[in-house]
Formats: C-alpha cells, sequence, structure tokens
C-alpha cells in the first residue's frame, strides 16, 4: 500500500481493510458500547472523530473514506439508540488542520488546499477541541447523529 489513507483502489489489501476499518469503526463501537454502560441511565456525550472525506472523497481514499463514512452512519445509529437515555452521539469532521503532517507538504501542495478553503487558512487543533467541547457540554444535549464540520468552509464547495 502506498500510504496508511492513499492507497490506490488495485493495492488495496485485506490488512489495509481490516486496519483503518479496525481503527475507524470497530474501535470506536466498543468504546461508545463502554461509555454507554458506564454512564448507565445518566446522560453524556459520545463524540468521534470522522473526516470531511466521509462526504467527499478523493482518489486512492476508498478504504479510509469508507471507514469514515462508516463511523458516521454508525454514530447516527448509535445516536437513536441512546438519546432515550440521554445519551448524544455525534461526529466532528475536520477539514485540514495545521499538525505534523501539514508541515510536510509543499507550498505548492499548501497553496492548492488553501485555493478550496474559503476561510483561507488551515484549521487548528483548538478549532475542533473546541466543537469537541460544545458537544459534549449541556448545551448540546438536544444535538444528536449529527456531523459538525470543522472545515472553513471546505465542505461547502
Amino acid at each position: 500500500a502506498s500510504s496508511f489513507f492513499q492507497t490506490p483502489v488495485g493495492e488495496i489489501t485485506p490488512d489495509d481493510w481490516e486496519d483503518l476499518i479496525g481503527t475507524n469503526v470497530r474501535a470506536p463501537l466498543f468504546l461508545a458500547q463502554a461509555a454507554a454502560a458506564a454512564l448507565k441511565k445518566s446522560q453524556g456525550a459520545i463524540v468521534n472523530i470522522t473526516d470531511i472525506h466521509a462526504e467527499w472523497p478523493l482518489k486512492s481514499y476508498v478504504v479510509y473514506s469508507v471507514a469514515k463514512a462508516g463511523l458516521v452512519g454508525m454514530i447516527k445509529s448509535i445516536a437513536a439508540e441512546y438519546a432515550k437515555r440521554g445519551i448524544t452521539a455525534n461526529c466532528i469532521a475536520p477539514g485540514l488542520i495545521a499538525t505534523a503532517m501539514t508541515d510536510k507538504l509543499s507550498e505548492k501542495q499548501r497553496e492548492a488546499i488553501l485555493a478550496r478553503v474559503p476561510a483561507g487558512r488551515l484549521g487548528a487543533g483548538a478549532d475542533v477541541a473546541a466543537a469537541a467541547v460544545f458537544l459534549a457540554s449541556e448545551e448540546a444535549a438536544y444535538v444528536t447523529g449529527q456531523t459538525v464540520h470543522v472545515n472553513g468552509g471546505m465542505a461547502m464547495i
């Protein structure tokens, strides 16, 4: 495989599939089960990180996009099941966030990406954290089964 995320369709191996599905769907399922069991009948929030590419896939991101889209579908189902217990379940779909990975982009790659972001900048970890804090707060007690896009408007285009 080319990389953990980007693999041409013809090069996807069963291990690629299992690794990404396991990380992005299986693990969050069992974590949600544990969280719901710990919450018993009390209120609480389950928040997962998906990706803008769950809805807007890129070439050669088949397994990654399937895994992230699967997480979104699973969270909606969990939200429906646990809503009467006062437990919310939501996803955050970041766009491109300034990280060590984005530091490796060439200037040309960075410019091409920023041309697709109406805000004209990469996001910050704090942008994603703020969405998570909101979704876990009392103020979001009536928000469930949703995907909050934190991407500077990138999902609009």
